[in-house]
């Protein structure tokens, strides 16, 4: 039978992870005959519209917020991306209403689930996942973190993995003529790029020159509040550790053709990150999928995923550490193959076409239930009002009259 789907997200053409996410899931998404929508979440009104844009929900606007739940209400079935950052309200407070005022089923993906939550974030997050029909984590991490952290109903929660477009190289790569390391994502403090260009100065001095690619634009927050100076600070490290001519930046959003090409060229992907609290990396399911050897620091999502043997952990800050790991992903024999096959074992399931399956299937799930629940309902017998005392004599006493 087909089935309707509506998204709400940030989505196309704003420039985020959550917005490329959305509009991947979304093109994979539909069986024959289905039928797709989008609520775009926008801090204001926004100029163009793709078509598969239903409608907007403006952040801090009640007329907007019902529009879209009326939107949303249309479909048979909603899926709701969550990240504090875009609903309206504090901690985005805002789409706690909007959730409890759907009346069908819905499905409340979880982009981050917070290790050590301030209160207004934990209080948020127990109503959005109490409203949802389903949630969805990308990672065990994450699912364990709701049972154990918030107490989230096990019953209600999936795992589904990120999805990623399918790089996997196919045919033998031209070879450079040095190693290629490459990073990509929204860029930011926190994301430890210093600490990977430290690194590419100490494999020089030890002999190893290498060139380290830095794709991607500021984050849209982060250039507000700082403008370029990220971006920046991490330039002139390259030029007094002497490795400016090695490390290469771009400053785009790639698009996904320019992306898998950046992806296909990598000897492998290095992912410096500072935070201990990240349970889902878009980038690394992406190096993962492609067959990519990748050197990470320990956060959760790289702890759970690499262990198998398709990357190695480093410990955050630690320079000399991810100059050892790349060293030996570069130089140690069968190393870097090992790595590839570990990843390639893994692939499959992250691709966007197995993720799609799965949300179809949860959604499926839970229109069956739903409507098991509403024909229990209705098949109740209605119980019927007693009479008020004393009728039964009135009435015969009526009769008798007659």
């Amino acid at each position: 039978m087909p089935r309707s789907y509506a998204m709400l997200s940030t989505y196309p053409p704003t420039q985020c992870g959550l917005a490329t996410f959305s509009a991947s899931l979304l093109a994979h998404l539909p069986a024959p005959g289905d039928r797709v929508g989008v609520v775009r979440v926008l801090d204001g009104q926004a100029r163009s519209r793709p078509p598969e844009v239903a409608g907007d929900l403006v952040a801090g606007s009640p007329a907007s917020a019902v529009a879209a739940a009326t939107l949303l209400n249309s479909y048979d079935v909603a899926i709701v991306q969550h990240e504090y950052g875009i609903y309206g309200g504090p901690d985005g407070r805002d789409l706690i209403p909007l959730l409890s005022s759907l009346t069908v089923p819905s499905i409340v993906v979880l982009h981050t689930v917070l290790g050590r939550p301030s209160p207004s974030q934990r209080m948020v997050l127990d109503e959005v996942t109490s409203a949802a029909g389903g949630v969805v984590t990308m990672t065990e991490t994450a699912r364990l973190r709701l049972l154990n952290i918030y107490g989230t109903d096990a019953a209600k929660v999936s795992v589904i993995p990120h999805g990623a477009a399918d790089n996997r190289v196919t045919g033998p790569r031209r070879r450079a003529e040095r190693p290629r390391i490459v990073t990509w994502g929204l860029l930011g403090p926190g994301k430890g790029i210093e600490h990977a260009i430290d690194a590419v100065a100490l494999l020089r001095v030890s002999g190893i020159e290498t060139d380290y690619v830095v794709a991607g634009q500021t984050h849209p927050r982060v250039r507000e509040a700082d403008g370029e100076s990220y971006r920046c600070s991490l330039e002139e490290r390259a030029r007094a550790r002497h490795v400016g001519d090695l490390v290469h930046f771009d400053p785009r959003y790639l698009p996904a053709g320019s992306l898998g090409d950046l992806i296909s060229s990598a000897d492998v992907v290095v992912l410096p990150y500072q935070s201990l609290e990240q349970v889902t990396s878009g980038v690394l399911i992406e190096a993962v999928a492609a067959g990519k050897p990748v050197v990470a620091t320990c956060f959760p999502h790289s702890v759970e995923l690499l262990a198998s043997g398709a990357g190695l952990l480093v410990v955050p800050g630690d320079p000399g550490g991810l100059a050892k790991a790349l060293r030996r992903v570069i130089t140690e024999p069968g190393l870097s193959a090992r790595m590839s096959r570990h990843a390639g074992d893994l692939a499959p399931q992250f691709l966007w076409p197995a993720v799609a399956a799965g949300y179809r299937d949860l959604a499926a799930s839970l229109i069956k239930n739903a409507s098991i629940s509403r024909a229990a309902s209705l098949a109740t017998p209605v119980p019927v009002a007693p009479a008020a005392a004393g009728a039964p004599a009135a009435a015969a006493a009526r009769a008798a009259a007659l």
